[in-house]
């Protein structure tokens, strides 16, 4: 064939290609709708100090379980900030709806001495091969310069996504994240232990 045939035609499926890239879309994680349960005060304020991620999940593109064994990573659905950094802002907030003013301070305000910590640790987070949108993992809390939780709980959420894609899912995992927010509320506030622990601070 004629190489100046060629050239045009090979320019055409270039442009082609181009112009069917899937387009890359951003995603964040929102505040639960209120439930309109309230639980009583806690003895001390306390923060979110920090989200764990396992590395599989601590990545800008959105990742789905399609087996036992194998994940697959979006090339065009990604969060719009660190997903651990997301985890941790929304669930303050979430967890702010839950109990009395003033007790829940958000990431990197300034903590007094009585403060206590939550450390979240995440092992599932995201889609499932069964098509459920899944929340597992632990929390601690820790009082003051403690190194010893006073308190550590495993949890497990599950929901189905919403509306269907990277939107739905992101959706989901918003509602998972206010199910982990009231869990922790109403163990904080029913624990006699930790009150214990905020009288004795």
């Amino acid at each position: 064939m004629n190489p100046r045939r060629i050239m045009p035609v090979l320019a055409l499926l270039v442009l082609a290609g181009c112009g069917s890239s899937p387009q890359t879309q951003y995603f964040m994680l929102a505040v639960a709708p209120q439930t309109g349960v309230d639980y009583q005060t806690i003895s001390f304020p306390i923060t979110v100090a920090s989200v764990n991620l396992p590395p599989s999940l601590d990545r800008r593109s959105m990742v789905r379980r399609t087996g036992a064994n194998t994940v697959a990573i979006s090339g065009q659905d990604r969060w719009a900030a660190p997903l651990d950094d997301m985890i941790r802002q929304v669930l303050s907030q979430d967890l702010a709806m839950h109990l009395p003013k003033g007790q829940v301070l958000l990431p990197d305000a300034p903590l007094p001495p009585q403060a206590a910590h939550i450390v979240v640790s995440i092992a599932q987070f995201g889609s499932d091969a069964g098509g459920k949108v899944v929340l597992s993992g632990s929390w601690s809390l820790l009082k003051g310069d403690q190194e010893k939780p006073v308190l550590s709980r495993n949890v497990a959420f599950e929901t189905g996504a919403l509306t269907a894609g990277a939107r739905g899912e992101a959706a989901a995992m918003s509602q998972l994240l206010g199910q982990l927010a009231s869990h922790i509320a109403e163990t904080l506030a029913t624990t006699p232990a930790i009150r214990q622990a905020g009288d004795a601070s």
